[in-house]
This record gives C-alpha cells, structure tokens and sequence, in this order.
C-alpha cells in the first residue's frame, strides 16, 4: 500500500473521530446541548468513522481507496452542513429548521408570543453556544471537516507506490 494511502485512511478514520470526541466533550463535560443542525453534522462523521474502519479490512488497494474516499465525502458533507449552520447562527441567511427562532408577527398579542416562545426549542439552531475568536462549534466543524475532506482527497490522487 502506498504511504499516501496510508495517511489518507489514518485521517479518514481520525478526523471524524476526533471531531465527535469533541462535540463529545463539550456535550459532556462543557454542558453545551445539541441543537437540531448540531446533531445533523454529528451523523455522517458517524457513517465516516464506520466506512473508514472498512478501509482497513476490505481487500485490494482499489477497495480501501473507495472506502476511504466515500468516508471523505461523508466528512465533507458535514462540512457543509457546518457551513449552513454557521451561516444560520452568524444570521448570513435564514434558518430553515424548527430550532430557529422566529416570531410569528410582531404585533401579535402577548399570548400569542407566549406560546410562540413556549414552543421554541431550548436550543437554538440560530444562537451559538460557544466560540473561539469569533468561529462557532459549527464554524470550526466545517472548516475542519473540509479542509480534511480535501487533504485526504489530495492524499488519495497522488500516484506514489
């Protein structure tokens, strides 16, 4: 097997694993609950955490390459889901979720915004829980999980035996 396989399934597999050991922790032990979109992104490092593990068991180059490059499109996936949920809490665009908070119509009556906030999620799609020099959990998923999903793409084209 080639060194730039090798790597490209080594982060295939730690990349997604690394990122839901993070989400993880901060669930854990920072006590910052998912939202909706949160758990949306969680899945297909899930799915790439699995499909990766195959890459080392399947047998044949040709075999591992195609694990390891459907685990890379399944990060990169939810690299795109981060996208769309730090554009939605950095207010670039709307949320489409029901973990968004929007009020039915301003001029509504105080029981009609009293039901609408008694019915809104506690954790919103639309409000980061945490952030690191202006970046959001999501906003560091999906510059992590693209950036990865690129590198191991970039590892499995090289023609090195």
């Amino acid at each position: 097997m080639s060194p730039s396989l090798h790597r490209a399934r080594l982060l295939a597999l730690l990349i997604p694993a690394a990122l839901l050991a993070g989400a993880w922790s901060f669930q854990l032990f920072g006590h910052l609950y998912p939202c909706e979109m949160c758990h949306w992104q969680r899945w297909p490092h899930y799915a790439a955490v699995v499909v990766a593990l195959l890459a080392f068991v399947v047998p044949g180059r040709s075999g591992k390459t195609a694990m390891v490059a459907l685990a890379a499109v399944l990060i990169a996936v939810s690299g795109v889901i981060g996208v769309l949920h730090a554009g939605i809490e950095y207010h670039w665009w709307q949320g489409f979720t029901a973990c968004t908070s929007t009020v039915s119509d301003p001029g509504a009556s105080t029981d009609q915004l009293l039901k609408d906030l008694l019915a809104a999620p506690i954790v919103r799609c639309d409000a980061a829980q945490w952030t690191l020099g202006g970046i959001s959990l999501a906003g560091f998923n999906a510059i992590l999980s693209l950036g990865g999903a690129f590198i191991i793409a970039w590892l499995l084209s090289r023609r090195r035996g």
